[in-house]
């Protein structure tokens, strides 16, 4: 396999813009999943893939990993890119803000308070617009998620993948992703940070064509009861700062400790978004345990987000 992308024209997406997980098709999610791991093991053979060309970051939120893995892609790939970081559309129209920018890069990638802004740069810009992350959606995080279970277990099909908290957008994108690769992905939360309905549905459509299956819960052993992986995020987004003595107390019970963790797979993995608030949702005792990837995880946002790169610019 490797260097097989390499020697070949890359496939481009049918669509302009990555703006939900959906905008990929079947076809181009395994497509990206084989180039990912291409890349990720002859990134040389890429090294100027991607030469003359500049990507714009406009980053609302702070990042570590996610601004990161955007810029040294373009590097790595021959290309380059440029960070504005604040409100988009603040000093003036957000689609005054889309057309400058299409004049003078290839790519804007976006992270975002809300998925209203991703879509409005889409709409003014004549560049593809990439969602690094909005209040509904974090697919680049998902791409590199199935990454590493791909890597980890050979494949998604039939694996049971348990997210355990808050309803948020890594949940709504890993449940999305995983479904229509065929996984049982099972949620336990609170029922007043149950995911979106909207999403939930979408994806057991996705399930009931795969082979999968979507399981909503308010009972986290229930959940994670025989899961390959689990998985958890923060239990206060950033934004919801105001919010995060509260969301303590109703989280309590769905922490990643040693007990639950035992309810999964004897050979299960323990995955994070990062960053981790350790001893709230997830102990220290399982976040550094042999059986945790979320620096696999972290590492495969590089690759997952060349390849996506490649399929939107090369």
């Amino acid at each position: 396999m490797a260097g097989f992308f390499s020697s070949t024209k890359i496939a481009r997406m049918a669509g302009p813009d990555l703006l939900r997980d959906l905008d990929l098709t079947d076809e181009e999610l395994l497509y990206l999943l084989d180039l990912a791991a291409d890349v990720k093991a002859s990134p040389r053979d890429y090294s100027a893939a991607l030469e003359g060309k500049n990507a714009a970051l406009l980053f609302e939120k702070p990042s570590l990993r996610t601004r990161l893995t955007f810029e040294l892609a373009m590097k790595q790939m021959g290309g380059g890119s440029v960070l504005s970081e604040g409100p988009v559309g603040g000093r003036e129209p957000l689609k005054d803000v889309a057309r400058n920018l299409d004049r003078w890069v290839e790519v804007i990638v976006a992270r975002t308070f809300l998925q209203d802004t991703i879509d409005a740069l889409a709409r003014w810009s004549s560049v593809p617009v990439v969602n690094a992350l909005s209040d509904l959606y974090h697919p680049c995080q998902a791409l590199a998620d199935v990454l590493t279970l791909k890597e980890q277990f050979g494949g998604l099909g039939g694996l049971k993948v348990a997210f355990v908290g808050d309803g948020n957008n890594v949940a709504h994108s890993l449940m999305l992703t995983t479904a229509r690769l065929g996984a049982h992905f099972a949620v336990g939360t609170p029922q007043d940070y149950a995911p979106n309905a909207e999403i939930v549905a979408q994806a057991e459509g996705l399930a009931e064509m795969s082979g999968g299956s979507v399981l909503v819960t308010q009972d986290p052993e229930q959940a994670v009861a025989g899961a390959h992986a689990v998985y958890t995020d923060v239990w206060a987004s950033m934004g919801q700062e105001r919010e995060a003595d509260r969301r303590r107390q109703v989280f309590k019970p769905y922490q990643v400790n040693a007990a639950l963790f035992a309810a999964a797979r004897p050979e299960a993995v323990f995955m994070h978004c990062l960053p981790a608030h350790r001893d709230e949702e997830v102990t220290d005792e399982v976040i550094e345990s042999p059986r945790s990837v979320v620096f696999d995880q972290a590492e495969n946002r590089l690759h997952a987000q060349k390849a996506l790169l490649l399929m939107l610019l090369a």
